[in-house]
């Protein structure tokens, strides 16, 4: 049993080459806790919770809208580890990428794949090291980690902050401890006889995840993406709508500085009270972007329907699928509509004039359109 209180945190090892690591403590035991307001916020957060899980209930096709949140939570992720890709770069096609953005381009598009690919997983495979480890292997997959063993736990040290291990801001634990630890924290999300809240437990899992660093590259994106996994596992959410990065990300500094704090003053408690204030704020932000595009698409329909008049059909047919792919060439409209290319670039124009497609490129040729009202949304 552990009193959250009272947790001891773990201790600082010696290598004999001389260097200091931090050896986190085992969490695979019952948590409990007498600080009251863990209770309020806890509840608070599971409220919200449940809110986006009723109105994401309401919402018709709502795999449709899935998709961007996805991607929004990719490009943040992503942009915490230094990445510069916009939203609407991240849904381009790769040769529509200027050449100094590819790099950025693919860290986030394989996020994107990895994320959707381990939520298809979870369909056969608990949160575990084998699901954890396919995960990281498709982030990394040529990309600008590819040579940092993707889909291997680390065998070798390494370090955050600083440019060798004597300057380094933190040392996670030695590479001999890593299966060990990740046993632990496997066995701690998935041990039925540790009555623990969802978003406790995995609060709890973040930050030990993020403490134990097991890759040479991705941790902080396969900790952030394991949050959402385990709620969609745990059917905390009923969907895939809950991405925290955004909130990590409005202020890094806490982000870190809490994580930090639980290390250096074993304060486990102040970080679950972010992360529990973080879980509320996210998913009433969720559920009120699932309320706005709800609001604009009845409002886009209507308006197509009275001034398209026989075009209604094909510009119903393109508004839909802008939803689900917001940015888009006319060729592209050629196909959903069936129609030919002189139909679709006169309804792509006719998309500019009333406001609900802007042309993204500048060019004459091989133009890009942007559902710009749709991307504001995230």
């Amino acid at each position: 049993m552990i009193q959250l209180e009272k947790y001891v945190s773990g201790r600082i090892d010696k290598d004999p080459t001389g260097y200091s690591y931090f050896m986190p403590s085992m969490i695979n035991q019952q948590w409990k806790w007498e600080e009251q307001s863990i209770n309020t916020l806890l509840e608070t957060a599971a409220i919200k919770i449940g809110e986006l899980n009723s109105y994401s209930r309401l919402v018709p096709n709502i795999d449709l809208f899935i998709q961007l949140h996805v991607t929004k939570e990719a490009v943040v992720s992503s942009r915490i580890e230094g990445t510069k890709t916009q939203i609407e770069e991240a849904l381009m096609d790769e040769n529509e990428i200027s050449p100094e953005g590819k790099d950025d381009w693919k860290e986030v598009n394989n996020y994107i794949k990895a994320l959707n690919q381990a939520i298809i997983e979870l369909e056969t495979l608990p949160i575990s090291s084998r699901l954890i480890k396919k995960t990281h292997q498709i982030l990394l997959d040529h990309a600008r980690g590819e040579n940092k063993q993707p889909g291997q736990y680390r065998r070798s040290q390494n370090w955050i902050g600083g440019n060798t291990l004597a300057d380094a801001v933190f040392i996670p634990p030695h590479q001999k401890n890593i299966d060990e630890l990740m046993g632990d924290l496997e066995k701690f999300l998935n041990n039925e006889d540790i009555i623990l809240p969802a978003l406790i437990k995995i609060g709890i899992a973040h930050y030990q995840f993020e403490t134990i660093h097991p890759f040479l590259d991705g941790n902080g994106r396969i900790g952030r993406l394991l949050i959402t996994l385990f709620l969609v596992d745990q059917k905390i959410l009923n969907k895939p709508l809950l991405y925290l990065s955004a909130y990590f990300e409005k202020n890094k500094s806490l982000y870190y500085d809490n994580l930090s704090f639980v290390r250096t003053k074993s304060d486990m408690t102040q970080w679950l009270k972010y992360f529990l204030v973080g879980v509320a704020e996210t998913a009433e932000d969720a559920t009120q972007t699932l309320s706005e595009i709800l609001e604009l698409k009845s409002k886009l329909e209507i308006s197509i329907t009275t001034t398209f008049g026989k075009r209604s059909k094909n510009a119903l047919l393109l508004l839909n699928f802008l939803f689900k792919k917001p940015i888009v060439h006319v060729n592209q409209v050629k196909e959903v509509t069936n129609s030919s290319y002189k139909s679709a670039n006169d309804l792509v124009s006719d998309f500019v004039t009333v406001g609900i497609l802007k042309e993204l490129t500048g060019q004459n040729r091989n133009r890009i359109f942007g559902f710009d009202q749709y991307l504001k949304m995230f």
